[in-house]
């Protein structure tokens, strides 16, 4: 058992080495002006095609995964309401809301939402 995996390791390092080898020697590995500059019908790109990611986009993304992971934290708590009582599952559930809404008030107030920055 112990030489089957140290032959299965064996081959995953010769096939490794093969690849990086294979990749270094490989006639693609020469750098090509024109795969390399961005396609816009075949002209030249009038402005930067690699322009910076915008903040605004990133932001908004961000507040979007919490809130989503947010949801996925109170579907449990109703199989939760099945076991406990209504006064610890109330109190739970008003402060994980209390907690997301400040966050959002605080993201608010520092200007994460506004797009006409």
């Amino acid at each position: 058992m112990k030489i089957l995996m140290w032959l299965m390791l064996l081959i995953s390092i010769i096939v490794m080495a093969l690849t990086i080898i294979l990749n270094l020697i490989s006639k693609k590995s020469f750098y090509d002006r024109e795969k390399g500059s961005p396609f816009e019908c075949g002209f030249d790109p009038k402005t930067s095609a690699r322009l910076p990611f915008s903040l605004h986009f990133f932001l908004i993304a961000i507040i979007f995964l919490i809130f989503d992971v947010e949801i996925s934290l109170l579907l449990p708590l109703i199989m939760i309401l099945k076991f406990s009582n209504i006064f610890n599952y109330s109190i739970i559930t008003i402060s994980f809301i209390l907690i997301l809404l400040i966050g959002l008030y605080h993201e608010w107030n520092q200007g994460a939402l506004n797009w006409t920055n």
